[in-house]
């Protein structure tokens, strides 16, 4: 293992990742030395959002009235302390909110003991993101949207109150709640747009405006003081937003000096997390719009700080909005690859999470002068961090077709009534799961052969979702594609060969450092897919997975999907032996469905097993 660290990770992420350790372990020892790695600040101003708050409310007005009662109905349980948590499930913080309290584990963090002394992943306390997520104050939002619908200041009363209380009960730098920069920085956005929502109407306080000063300086100190850890160590969407909390707060303390120190990392952190054909670094659906989310923001920021990023850094955002739309089925929604952990980070949207047509229509928009898709109830978002107008916007001339990002390893084929989506990475940077020449079929807007998704990184069951018998692709007796250590180390990285594609058939190889290789060939035959397997290496045997959420019968030399008693599929296996059992799937961070995984086995003669499928949509 320390062998892979130095030859994938690096020798400067090693020495940076030592050093923080070696920070953490100072300050836990001596706590007097945290001061040496706080920073000055001074909050002179908060009005740094320009909202068109009018047209906002126009547009909210505008839904039907089953969604604007359903914006309204989670402000009301907010108001109460029960938050919706990742986009699916109710958790309840007490009323008064307990702002260091995990609902579902029903234990409390020690809120007296400083963020270092509290570990990630504690067995007692449960998920952190948990605890987290009311502070995250996303709810927010609802109490916003929900003013603009109603007009009730009660909405007002409860984002000042909690705003309040939350100061009161997280002392600097106390608690769960200051161990993360990142979530800091949501924070500020979230309590710097409710302010600016409510400040239109003129509602806000002299103590609102104190308070809301206070968010911002308490929450800038913590990502002063730990930029290091997101910006050398984690290198993912933490440091892209942490850069725009440095943005926000240099901006509301006047610091040009440090503005333009942030808005010159952000240039170049760009640069590195988002691939030339528009891939992301984090191999996540979800991440890749959490970062395009962040960077909707930093254009937003723009209209105040008079600062903009490099046109090839527009660029990069901009691939990477068409990448994703590349991937996405009519519905709005996409495969669930890579990590999921239920972030929708500004949800100014009556779409629903799975549904991706909000986000990749305002990047679009804020980059090109045009959208994505006609109008809808997606435009919402564009009114946030747009300049307002949604009306002028020309439609854009891009079409869905099958498509190859070979710097990504992303590739699709298409049929008349969906497409198959197929990865081989050749990885640069930490792989996030175990997906390697996994296949996502859609078909009639269902997606038939799907990921398992996430559930949590804290659990067993959210560990075992990221290993290789959790995608749609082979495992060679026991072992896995890569390994893997504690909830996100990956090492042992496989490697990718012999990519060849066309827009109606794909193969490549994936090498494993655990004694095999897989080949896998896609071709577009009929109406359908054939699927031809080749494994070489040391094992006894191998299985192939499929996992789906539809009906499964097996029959003679194959198995057929059905949903509601109808057939929409049949495949066909030249070899193995097939059973069908019990699965899951996360959809949702902390939700799971039962779902079925057909699994085809097969012997390793001479070390070498070949099998083909030939998928039949109906």
């Amino acid at each position: 293992m320390i062998k892979s660290l130095f030859t994938e990770y690096g020798l400067p992420w090693v020495i940076n990742r030592s050093l923080y350790s070696a920070k953490l372990k100072m300050m836990t020892a001596i706590p007097a030395t945290e001061q040496l790695f706080e920073k000055k600040v001074h909050v002179k101003r908060i009005n740094i959002f320009n909202l068109n708050v009018a047209g906002i409310k126009v547009f909210l007005c505008s839904l039907s009235r089953e969604k604007q009662i359903e914006i309204v109905s989670v402000a009301d349980k907010a108001i109460e302390g029960v938050i919706s948590g990742f986009s699916s499930i109710e958790l309840d913080y007490g009323n008064p909110i307990n702002w260091h309290y995990n609902p579902l584990t029903k234990v409390e963090s020690n809120r007296s003991a400083k963020w270092f002394r509290i570990p990630d992943f504690d067995a007692e306390l449960g998920d952190i993101k948990v605890v987290w997520e009311a502070s995250r104050f996303t709810h927010f939002f609802y109490f916003s949207r929900a003013y603009l619908i109603t007009g009730d200041k009660k909405y007002y009363y409860a984002f000042a109150e909690q705003l309040e209380q939350w100061l009161k009960d997280n002392p600097y730098s106390y608690g769960v709640n200051y161990k993360c920069g990142q979530e800091c920085t949501l924070r500020m956005i979230n309590t710097l747009m409710a302010y600016t929502v409510f400040k239109h109407y003129g509602i806000i306080t002299v103590k609102d405006e104190e308070n809301t000063s206070k968010l911002v300086e308490v929450c800038y100190k913590k990502v002063l003081a730990n930029f290091f850890y997101a910006h050398k160590c984690i290198q993912n969407n933490h440091t892209l937003s942490e850069i725009c909390g440095l943005i926000i707060g240099a901006w509301c303390c006047c610091d040009k000096k440090r503005l333009n120190k942030a808005y010159g990392l952000l240039d170049k952190e760009v640069q590195k997390q988002f691939l030339p054909d528009g891939g992301y670094i984090q191999y996540s659906f979800n991440y890749q719009r959490f970062a395009l989310q962040i960077m909707e923001c930093i254009f937003k920021l723009s209209e105040r700080t008079n600062m903009y990023i490099a046109e090839g850094t527009k660029d990069r955002i901009k691939k990477s909005a068409v990448f994703m739309y590349q991937m996405q089925d009519e519905s709005g929604e996409m495969p669930n690859y890579g990590p999921n952990d239920g972030a929708l980070i500004f949800p100014v949207t009556a779409c629903g999470y799975r549904d991706f047509r909000p986000v990749l229509n305002t990047v679009y928009s804020l980059i090109e002068g045009r959208r994505l898709y006609e109008q809808g109830d997606y435009d919402e978002e564009l009114l946030w961090f747009g300049n307002g107008d949604i009306d002028s916007e020309h439609l854009a001339s891009i079409k869905k077709e099958p498509s190859s990002f070979y710097e990504s390893g992303f590739y699709t084929l298409h049929h008349d009534d969906g497409f198959l989506m197929t990865v081989l990475q050749d990885y640069r940077t930490r792989p996030a799961q175990m997906d390697e020449l996994h296949i996502d079929l859609w078909h009639k807007g269902k997606n038939i052969f799907c990921d398992s998704g996430t559930y949590s990184y804290a659990s067993e069951i959210g560990k075992e979702m990221a290993l290789t018998a959790a995608h749609n692709t082979v495992q060679v007796d026991d072992k896995d594609q890569m390994k893997k250590r504690g909830a996100f180390m990956i090492y042992d990285w496989t490697e990718c060969r012999d990519v060849k594609y066309t827009k109606d058939s794909f193969s490549g190889t994936m090498v494993s450092k655990n004694s095999y290789t897989h080949r896998r060939a896609i071709s577009k035959v009929g109406y359908g897919y054939a699927i031809e397997d080749e494994i070489n290496g040391n094992g006894e045997y191998c299985e192939f997975y499929f996992h789906t959420p539809c009906e499964v019968r097996l029959v003679r030399g194959g198995f057929e999907l059905f949903e509601n008693n109808v057939l929409i599929c049949t495949v066909e296996a030249d070899n193995g032996d097939i059973v069908s059992k019990k699965s899951y799937r996360s959809l949702y961070y902390l939700k799971n469905i039962e779902i079925n995984c057909v699994s085809v086995r097969c012997s390793m003669d001479n070390k070498k097993c070949r099998i083909r499928f030939d998928i039949k949509l109906i």
